[in-house]
């Protein structure tokens, strides 16, 4: 299944990427890296992860306190957040596109 970020999701982990390269260099493309890695599986397997309501799930990367926030439409897996996993919970509720 084909898997797509939202504009905010994708701009949330450049943003991150950018944080974590400037602390470590190198950090932020293995965060990169693990995010697609979340990516290629969720177009493996789109019901993974923990469900937070009736539409959306989330998939935790494993190193990073990241979680990709996704929801499976008729076309395609939609990452609608890329978020932090203590930081404004809920905040993405609203994006739809």
């Amino acid at each position: 299944m084909n898997v797509e970020f939202l504009p905010a999701a994708d701009e949330e982990l450049n943003e991150a990427a950018a944080y974590y390269e400037e602390r470590v260099p190198g950090l932020g493309e293995d965060l990169l890296v693990e995010a697609e890695l979340g990516r290629d599986l969720l177009s493996l397997q789109p019901n993974l992860g923990v469900k937070l309501d009736s539409i959306h799930r989330r998939l935790p990367l494993r190193r990073f306190p990241f979680g990709l926030i996704f929801r499976v439409d008729p076309d395609a897996v939609r990452i609608v957040a890329f978020a932090h996993n203590r930081r404004r919970p809920g905040y993405w509720r609203s994006r739809t596109r």
